[in-house]
């Protein structure tokens, strides 16, 4: 880890220094994320257990899965299942995922790649390693997060986008001590190519050991981190983190993360949003408005409405 990275960050664009009249976030919370596992029995861990929903609009739910070294015959995935209501987006950092769905759709995804389903009025849907993967084992490591749907969208058509590596948007600190991978969204003026509904920043960020990035931050998007890998502090305040936990940071329009002093780098998930405020109902991969609407879409299913593996 990670999948994308470049020979020379400083030939990268480069953020903006905040100007003195900049408001840092300060730290609203910090969460340690339980392990599971999930699908056919790979581990994840929950990042967003025991934090406020209200905190998280428009994000319902993410996992981080793995980092996970299999041995062969060992990799896993999960069985057909559906989806209505939202969108899950797949980042996979190493290893590779194939997937399909009851809409004809399909393919890989592999390191440093973005998956992007919109599952909206509903869909089946599988993810598995290749039977190569499966037979030689190998490094496994991603993230899973389920991004909330505004009313008028979660009856919206299915639809796929298919993000490589080398599409996202790359820039780096002042300094060069951070690389910033921006998947969607934008940071600074610099945007990723995901397209959402909602508006939305995903980036993935690594802080070289010592080291410390101040981003700029939408005032109108929460702003959440999580740490892949190694350890260091968040806020000006200099809150401690370390590997598989989230930090809720309030309201300003800067936020700052920093690497400890050695020996690895500070991998952090770096994500925010315009909160949608509406009323969700949820039930296992149903996210909707109402528990009406969620019981239908469990009449839909066991109807066959969402198509056939």
């Amino acid at each position: 880890m990670p999948a994308v990275t470049v020979d020379n960050v400083l030939a990268l664009p480069r953020l903006d220094t905040p100007g003195p009249d900049a408001v840092s976030r300060p730290i609203r919370t910090v969460t340690t994320a339980p392990t599971g596992y999930e699908g056919e029995g790979f581990p994840v861990r929950r990042a967003f257990a025991g934090i406020d929903m209200a905190r998280l609009d428009p994000f319902i739910h993410m996992d981080q899965m793995g980092e996970v070294n299999y041995a062969p015959g060992e990799p896993k995935g999960t069985p057909w299942h559906p989806h209505r209501g939202f969108e899950t987006v797949t980042y996979m950092i190493d290893g590779i995922m194939d997937h399909q769905d009851s809409h004809g759709g399909g393919g890989s995804i592999t390191g440093g790649d973005t998956q992007w389903m919109t599952a909206g009025s509903g869909i089946l849907h599988i993810e598995a390693p290749p039977e190569h993967l499966v037979m030689s084992g190998g490094l496994f490591h991603g993230v899973q997060l389920w991004v909330n749907l505004p009313r008028e969208n979660k009856m919206a058509a299915p639809r796929y986008q298919d993000i490589t590596g080398g599409q996202v948007a790359l820039l780096s600190s002042p300094d060069g001590g951070a690389l910033i991978r921006v998947i969607a969204g934008e940071i600074d003026g610099h945007a990723g190519p995901g397209s959402t509904h909602t508006p939305i920043t995903l980036s993935h960020i690594t802080v070289a050991p010592g080291a410390s990035v101040t981003a700029p931050w939408n005032p109108r998007y929460n702003a959440i981190a999580y740490v892949l890998a190694g350890a260091g502090t968040v806020g000006e305040e200099r809150r401690p983190v370390r590997m598989g936990q989230t930090t809720v940071f309030g309201s300003g329009d800067t936020l700052t993360v920093a690497a400890s002093d050695g020996p690895e780098p500070l991998e952090v998930f770096l994500l925010g949003g315009e909160p949608i405020r509406q009323p969700i109902a949820m039930a296992g991969p149903f996210v909707m408005n109402t528990k009406a609407e969620v019981l239908q879409a469990f009449e839909d299913f066991q109807a066959g409405r969402f198509g056939q593996p």
